[in-house]
């Protein structure tokens, strides 16, 4: 079965190259345009990982990775800030609250899918032990 990606972002420049090289890989691809949809989706399907934005609108991606982190049902689903906000206090914070990996835009392909397969192995190989 292949692996869920959500990817939350309200820029459709931004969401349909990522949609169509995660789809490439063999990924399942699920789009939300703000933290409450993202959030949505979550509880209904638990996506294997999530590409989050930090600048949305109503919720951010700041709030969304602390409300994933806090409900032990969702704590497994990695998740990679996929951001503009490049500062070290920003990167910070993100990780602080629980994001697995921290990318700035503009990123290079080949590094998003790398990141993407390392965390999606790394849960596939947490759930075999």
């Amino acid at each position: 079965m292949p692996k869920e990606i959500l990817i939350v972002d309200d820029e459709p420049s931004i969401v349909v190259p990522i949609q169509f090289l995660m789809e490439q890989q063999g990924y399942t691809v699920m789009v939300a345009e703000n933290g409450e949809s993202a959030l949505d989706i979550i509880y209904k399907y638990k996506p294997d990982l999530i590409l989050l934005d930090i600048m949305l609108p109503r919720i951010d991606g700041y709030e969304v990775c602390e409300i994933v982190r806090l409900d032990p049902r969702y704590r497994d689903i990695k998740i990679i800030f996929l951001t503009a906000k490049g500062r070290e206090v920003e990167i910070a914070k993100g990780l602080a609250l629980g994001a697995d990996a921290y990318i700035t835009k503009p990123f290079s392909n080949t590094e998003l899918v790398s990141k993407v397969k390392e965390l999606l192995a790394i849960t596939h190989e947490t759930a075999e032990e």
